[in-house]
């Protein structure tokens, strides 16, 4: 690709990119160029809904992350690889943030009425066509599980959270009171509707899309950026660059450009351009653990998503709901249990990115440093108590943990650490306040901004999927301004 010019340069073609890109060149004078560091082609089981193969280290489709979760506990996370991103491999839910979140950042322009217009842009909700909380003509269909692909494990689910008291959620999209309800999905029909497949169906002149096209630098002229430079050394033009690559992509291009805290750039031979102490640092995201169980149920229907249910709960001072329980209908690789996610969705714990080398080529040092105060202890074991429960009630035979375990603190804090995972949510690693402006402007660097979960002041108490693509719809508004 030779040196060019653009108004603007995207790098990432994830959620929040194609989304951006998209809405950007609906207006035809404006010159975009969209980058992708992955790959064009996809593999068919990224279509299969139902499938999350994807995730998996080794898979083509994933950059597969190492990070630490807490000492002594390692593991990879899976981040979308190719057109779409991560809505190209993940589960395919589609929860916005509760109001809870949005209004509890505090940042003006970005509460939940601020918010929810762009949700509505984005989706069409085959489930509430014509309601003023859903839109019906967005790119990105969406759909709870209809009877014939409803798994007998959910009934039962939705069954077992009523004897145990917990209330009904039947719209998990609508802003109410936490509980138990359908999970909404832009999987329809069996396929994985990536937001490249919903934003990029139609192409256009004024969009240039490059895949391979791995991004080393943000080019900066004192305190302007002017492009960015790829890993090949080729230069790219523009007169605004927009970092969507993602909430450890993003962080990382930020501190390959200079742009950090000083000491740790210094540390790995990367000269200081501009000193943004909250670049990598003060993150968010959602540790948890899974409950296997058994069934005598027939396998999921083919066009069946994988997780079609889950319970919002306050854990003992949140009515807004803080710890979760996330139904799986379809058994995880190489196993015959289907399995209860107990989710964290409110923790203390913080993490921090940082390089390992300036050579881009390296990966960030990923440190979730979860689980570190005994509230959030307290909170994921009551989580993982209430799925068992859940169980008990009618939903299926637990094979994992042993009840001498549930019955222990100690003990279970012990399987916790064994079992821990995460929901890979991860927000806040370039947000708004430390390092962006509520415009999603970098702090003293003209023309540069950041557009993706990076940008969230505090994780949202429900996955991000449907809110990152919130974010790019409402960056492109923001730049249409300019």
């Amino acid at each position: 690709m030779p040196r060019q010019e653009f108004d603007v340069v995207v790098v990432g073609a994830g959620s929040a990119g194609c989304a951006l890109a998209a809405r950007l060149t609906e207006d035809q004078a404006r010159r975009v160029l969209l980058l992708e560091a992955g790959p064009a082609e996809s593999t068919p089981d990224l279509l299969d809904v139902g499938s999350l193969a994807a995730t998996q280290p080794g898979h083509p489709s994933n950059w597969a992350y190492p990070a630490q979760l807490r000492p002594g506990r390692v593991t990879t996370v899976p981040r979308g690889r190719g057109l779409g991103g991560s809505s190209a491999i993940n589960g395919a839910s589609w929860l916005r943030a509760t109001p809870a979140d949005a209004d509890g950042w505090g940042v003006p322009g970005w509460t939940w009425a601020d918010l929810l217009p762009h949700y509505i842009r984005s989706e069409n909700d085959l489930d509430h066509p014509g309601s003023p909380w859903h839109g019906d003509r967005g790119p990105v269909r969406v759909q709870r599980p209809t009877a014939q692909l409803t798994h007998p494990a959910t009934t039962r689910f939705l069954a077992a959270a009523g004897r145990l008291g917990f209330p009904a959620e039947p719209d998990k999209n609508a802003g109410g009171p936490p509980g138990a309800g359908l999970l909404p999905s832009s999987g329809i029909d069996g396929v994985r509707v990536s937001t490249a497949r919903a934003y990029l169906r139609e192409p256009r002149t004024n969009l240039v899309l490059r895949t391979d096209s791995a991004v080393a630098r943000v080019l900066l002229d004192g305190d302007r950026a002017r492009g960015v430079e790829l890993h090949d050394g080729t230069v790219v033009e523009a007169g605004e660059v927009v970092l969507a690559a993602g909430a450890i992509a993003t962080p990382q291009l930020l501190l390959l450009s200079g742009i950090g805290p000083p000491d740790d750039l210094r540390a790995v031979g990367v000269a200081v351009a501009r000193d943004l102490p909250g670049v990598g640092q003060d993150w968010s995201d959602h540790p948890a653990v899974y409950l296997p169980f058994g069934t005598g149920d027939p396998p999921a229907h083919p066009h069946a998503t994988c997780v079609q249910a889950s319970l919002d709960l306050d854990a003992g001072a949140d009515p807004a709901g803080d710890v979760e329980v996330m139904l799986f209908v379809r058994p995880f690789e190489n196993g015959s249990d289907l399995h209860l996610m107990c989710a964290l969705q409110r923790p203390d714990s913080r993490g921090t990115i940082t390089l390992t080398s300036p050579d881009p080529r390296a990966r960030p040092q990923v440190s979730y440093a979860y689980l570190r105060t005994e509230h959030d202890r307290r909170r994921l074991r009551h989580a993982i108590r209430v799925g068992a429960d859940m169980l008990r009630a009618g939903l299926g035979t637990r094979t994992a943990p042993t009840g001498d375990v549930l019955g222990s603190d100690r003990a279970l804090d012990g399987w916790i650490a064994a079992h821990l995972g995460t929901t890979q949510h991860l927000s806040g690693s370039a947000a708004i306040g430390p390092v962006v402006d509520s415009e999603l402007r970098v702090h003293g660097v003209a023309d540069l901004r950041v557009a993706d979960t990076s940008v969230l002041p505090v994780v949202p108490r429900r996955g991000t999927a449907a809110t990152a693509v919130a974010i790019g719809e409402k960056a492109a508004e923001l730049l249409r301004r300019r």
